[in-house]
């Protein structure tokens, strides 16, 4: 049996040094605070656009923050589903996926009777 001579396989791409992994950690790093940023914002069922825009609520950014904040305690706390209770509407949010399922002024909220929810938010 001959044997044949196979010269070692090499590779244009350069060894690694310092300054590529500093460039791979900084666009890991802005990558996982672009996904954090993603994961942690509060979005909306098309029924909750839909009543929204029924009947015309219109929320702060800073309400919407306050609301996201409130619902990752919630979510930490073990709540599947909350009603949350702001000034002029009020939402329920399933934390488990921080999406609002429905939206309703509050005079509205007034004569309903949630059920379903294993938590309440309320933000002045």
């Amino acid at each position: 049996m001959q044997r044949i001579y196979q010269p070692p396989i090499t590779s244009a791409i350069p060894p690694k040094t310092r300054r590529n992994e500093c460039k791979a950690q900084s666009a890991t790093s802005g990558f996982k605070n672009l996904l954090q940023a993603e994961i942690q914002e509060l979005k909306l069922s098309k029924h909750a656009q839909v009543r929204l825009k029924e009947r015309n609520i219109d929320l702060s950014r800073s309400t919407w923050d306050q609301i996201n904040s409130k619902i990752l305690e919630a979510k930490e706390k073990g709540i599947k589903d909350s009603l949350v209770l702001v000034d002029n509407a009020a939402l329920v949010v399933n934390a488990q996926n921080k999406t609002v399922i429905t939206a309703m002024n509050r005079n509205e909220a007034a004569d309903h009777i949630f059920t379903n929810i294993t938590g309440a938010i309320l933000i002045n």
